[in-house]
């Protein structure tokens, strides 16, 4: 089947948004331990941010792409973060000791989506796994030839996190190929089960 590089843009477009949405409830409650970094993305030539964390153990908590570095970016990332699981807020907070992150995190807590004060330490050296974690969603980006509009960007990403999370594993146990991950994303969109042999 011959398809052209901009049919597979179009599906991107629309379907990793929906793929993203529907993985996201298979996410495990991380450990108490999460770092959080921001990373750069250029879209139309010009420089946007990426926030990102994961937990000590290297799987994806979630991510926000947005057009500046400040505090309003990082306090609006910790709301995605917690908003969905304020239960499973963590008790260590780890970043790069950039500004806005200490008064994002005093917001959250003011906000109620921190049950509890963490501690947040500063640290590059236990940075350094979510800076190598950039590059797992960052590789990918030259081949779709870069970013004409923040919503491309913005969808496109998802995409590439989604498939992050479900490359991981979402820490099930026992074996987990491809043929697992297909399985799952038959139950999620409802597919019927191909291959049960």
């Amino acid at each position: 089947m011959e398809v052209d590089h901009s049919t597979l843009n179009r599906w991107v477009l629309a379907y990793a948004p929906l793929i993203e949405k529907r993985l996201r409830q298979f996410r495990r409650p991380y450990c108490g331990a999460v770092r959080i970094d921001e990373t750069y993305i250029k879209v139309r030539g010009e420089w946007r941010y990426l926030y990102r964390a994961v937990d000590k153990h290297g799987n994806p908590v979630d991510f926000l792409l947005t057009a500046n570095r400040d505090l309003d970016a990082a306090k609006r990332f910790f709301r995605k973060m917690l908003r969905e699981q304020p239960l499973l807020a963590p008790d260590r907070i780890g970043t790069d000791g950039a500004g806005p992150y200490p008064p994002a995190i005093a917001e959250s807590r003011k906000a109620g989506l921190l049950p509890r004060a963490p501690v947040h330490y500063v640290t590059k050296h236990l940075q350094q796994g979510i800076e190598s974690d950039h590059y797992r969603v960052k590789r990918s980006m030259p081949r779709v030839g870069g970013f004409r509009s923040f919503n491309t960007a913005r969808r496109t990403i998802q995409g590439f996190e989604a498939m992050l999370w479900l490359r991981k594993g979402f820490a099930f146990a026992g074996a987990w190929t491809v043929r697992e991950q297909n399985q799952l994303l038959a139950l999620c969109f409802g597919l019927p089960q191909a291959n049960k042999a």
